[in-house]
């Protein structure tokens, strides 16, 4: 039996690397004829645009590695199965649970990669993908302002800020309080807050500074002032992708610290890592949906099994993409936006492999 395992897992990861070869350079030519107005207007390094493209292949590959996986295995599948292999290896008396073993060892094998590569390897890939982006591409561009940010920067020292505005490093309507327990101590006022660079202090225009002693109150005020403030302007309200550049650790880190700040974009990081595993898992579910749907020998053959695949591989691509969508801008939990599809896909991947097993 070693043989049909051999023969099966070879067929298995040479589609699925076939696949990615294949792909890959369509994207990349795809995403370059879009862009290459752009990159010529700025006139872009040449070495910037290959450091690009790497890191867009990795970002490429993670982003659509479950359709990879799905497609190849109803690919070489559906050809197994209508050069009657399949037949000659159950007739032999190989029983179909056995049969599927091969799949679930290749499974297992681009499931480690693809954990490897989303803990560790695709989010310094998106990081530059982004920066990219944000250096080049959309260079001048207006970035749309924060409305309303709220901070609790460690247990006593809360911030609140209105129109935050990135590339100005400057918000409206600033005030930042210190507290003792549930009692206020110190609470610091103004119209508007610029972020210096070059001394990393901020000049605060109409700046009101209240002290609260037991008997009185003591208020500072004056025009203008620059002072240093107990946080960095960066972290002052994330970039929307920030979470995607962070290894696990480091975003398990950072989620733990924008929970206790209080963000209003915590959903959207814990969608983020919650993939990092989730899709993962996918190639297990997808890889017993691709057998069970192609493993039958059809009258419309091949045609067919990738038609109802293609179908079943956006059915869960969209699932995973609404249901994230609604958990990064509704109270709509995370984890259940990211594990439904994979739930959901399994409860069908036993049902078709019962029917198919038949």
């Amino acid at each position: 039996m070693k043989i049909l395992d051999w023969y099966i897992l070879k067929r298995y990861l040479g589609t699925f690397f076939t696949m990615i070869l294949l792909f890959i350079p369509i994207g990349i030519i795809v995403d370059l004829s879009e862009k290459i107005d752009n990159i010529l207007e700025h006139e872009v390094p040449f070495p910037a645009v290959v450091a690009y493209y790497l890191d867009f292949t990795i970002y490429f590959a993670n982003l659509l590695f479950p359709l990879f996986v799905f497609l190849s295995v109803i690919w070489f599948t559906s050809k197994l199965a209508n050069k009657t292999e399949i037949i000659a290896f159950l007739s032999s008396g190989v029983s179909f649970w056995r049969f599927l073993r091969p799949y679930m060892i290749g499974a297992v094998l681009i499931c480690i990669g693809a954990l490897a590569m989303g803990l560790f390897l695709a989010p310094k890939a998106s990081q530059g993908f982004n920066e990219f982006k944000y250096s080049y591409l959309k260079k001048g561009k207006k970035i749309k302002a924060t409305r309303n940010v709220y901070r609790q920067l460690s247990d006593s020292i809360f911030l609140y800020a209105n129109d935050f505005k990135p590339l100005k490093k400057s918000a409206n309507n600033f005030t930042l309080e210190y507290f003792n327990g549930n009692t206020l101590v110190t609470k610091i006022a103004a119209r508007k807050i610029v972020f210096n660079e070059k001394d990393t202090t901020y000049t605060l225009t109409d700046f009101v500074k209240r002290r609260v002693l037991e008997n009185e109150d003591i208020i500072e005020s004056t025009r203008k002032k620059d002072t240093v403030l107990p946080f960095n302007i960066d972290e002052f309200t994330p970039v929307s992708y920030v979470a995607e550049t962070l290894n696990y650790v480091e975003l398990s880190k950072f989620i733990e610290k924008e929970s206790k700040r209080g963000s209003s974009d915590i959903n959207r990081y814990k969608v983020v890592a919650y993939k990092r595993w989730s899709i993962p898992i996918s190639a297990f579910i997808l890889t017993v949906i691709g057998v069970a749907v192609s493993s039958m020998k059809r009258r419309g053959g091949m045609g067919v099994n990738l038609a109802i695949g293609i179908s079943l591989a956006f059915i869960f691509i969209f699932f995973d993409k609404v249901l994230g969508t609604m958990a990064k801008q509704s109270d709509f939990p995370p984890v259940l936006a990211v594990w439904f599809p994979n739930i959901a896909f399994g409860l069908l991947a036993i049902y078709l492999l019962y029917n198919a097993k038949r």
